[in-house]
């Protein structure tokens, strides 16, 4: 579904992402992962056309999306999560999610109807009257996602949308994006938690100082000794090495 082709971006003199390659089956949890600083987020705004890319190319279901504006990706159907989340203050939950539906009518009436389905979904169901600011971490985290998923799109792209919640919220989200996925959306994330990788991610992507480093499986990455040491360092990865 997706084709991201030697992805690169300087910033002046730092080169954060350098000839990123990434294929996103349909139907699949793919991860991006890597430690603070590798240009996970950076590679995450290129493709969803927040930022332009210095080389390298974006295809979306066979169609060339590369530098494309936000608004024609996700008209095109892919739409990203942030990792910070900054709902509407002034309006409902509801209303949050409405602005979401709108890409895809501007009928009041069914940007609504698609609103309550995507917040029921999601377990925002007994909050679509609430304020956003009334929205617990874990809620606005929910609101974030529904948000995203109004706009009915094939591919969604996940920033770590689990940062900051505890175990059991962790736990609600991820049988949150289980779901998502057995609705038929594919799926993209951004994600630290490795509990969370192993229980929903097909194949990983590692990301270190904005190069690929590995890829694979969920358990051939944690054995990969390239990522534990791109995690712990070099030092702490060969102790770990010893005493295993």
């Amino acid at each position: 579904m997706l084709e991201v082709r030697g992805l690169s971006k300087r910033f002046g003199g730092l080169h954060a992402v350098r000839d990123v390659s990434i294929d996103v089956p349909a139907g699949a949890i793919t991860a991006l992962i890597g430690p603070n600083g590798a240009g996970k987020t950076t590679t995450f705004a290129m493709i969803a056309g927040f930022i332009r890319p210095d080389a390298g190319t974006v295809v979306l279901e066979g169609r060339d999306v590369t530098g494309m504006r936000p608004d024609r990706i996700a008209e095109a159907g892919m739409v990203r999560t942030f990792q910070i989340t900054q709902p509407f203050a002034g309006l409902s939950v509801m209303e949050n999610i409405r602005v979401g539906a709108y890409l895809r009518t501007a009928d009041t009436g069914a940007a609504t109807a698609q609103a309550r389905q995507v917040g029921e979904t999601l377990g925002l169901g007994a909050m679509l009257d609430r304020p956003a600011s009334a929205l617990t971490v874990a809620g606005r985290k929910r609101l974030e996602v529904a948000r995203a998923l109004a706009t009915r799109p094939k591919l969604l792209l996940l920033d770590e949308v689990m940062a900051g919640l505890n175990p059991a919220e962790i736990a609600d989200i991820v049988s949150m994006i289980q779901a998502i996925r057995a609705s038929g959306v594919t799926i993209l994330l951004i994600e630290h938690i490795m509990q969370a990788i192993a229980a929903l991610a097909d194949h990983v992507y590692v990301l270190a100082q904005g190069a690929l480093i590995a890829e694979g499986t969920p358990r051939a990455i944690a054995n990969d000794q390239a990522v534990i040491e791109a995690y712990l360092g070099r030092g702490a990865a060969a102790r770990m090495a010893t005493h295993a």
